[in-house]
């Protein structure tokens, strides 16, 4: 149930779709996509970790989320198909178009 529960939000989605989308993602780069703050996005990323759908890993004080590649095939489906959805969104193409002018990283990193 928490995954369906972490889907039902409106800036988990969007980070979940920047995450799929751009294979991983910083949290200053989420922060600059949405144009939210950076608590809000740290914790909807946590929600998302915490429901299976994301995994993360540190780099020094950076930390980047990705999809978590060990989620059930029919997590999988969903995760995939919602996506796909959202892509079509007025909101995630306004996202995706902060998130490739400020794309903070360099040599792959924050």
């Amino acid at each position: 149930m928490e995954v369906f529960a972490s889907l039902g939000n409106e800036t988990r989605l969007r980070c979940l779709q920047l995450a799929a989308t751009h294979g991983e993602v910083c949290v200053c780069e989420v922060v600059e996509a949405l144009a939210i703050p950076q608590p809000t996005v740290s914790k909807a990323l946590k929600s998302l970790k915490e429901a299976g759908l994301l995994t993360d890993r540190r780099d020094a004080s950076w930390i980047y989320y990705r999809l978590d590649e060990s989620m059930p095939a029919w997590l999988a489906t969903i995760v995939r198909v919602t996506v796909d959805e959202l892509s079509r969104s007025q909101a995630c193409a306004t996202d995706e178009q902060r998130f490739a002018r400020s794309r903070v990283r360099v040599n792959s990193a924050c």
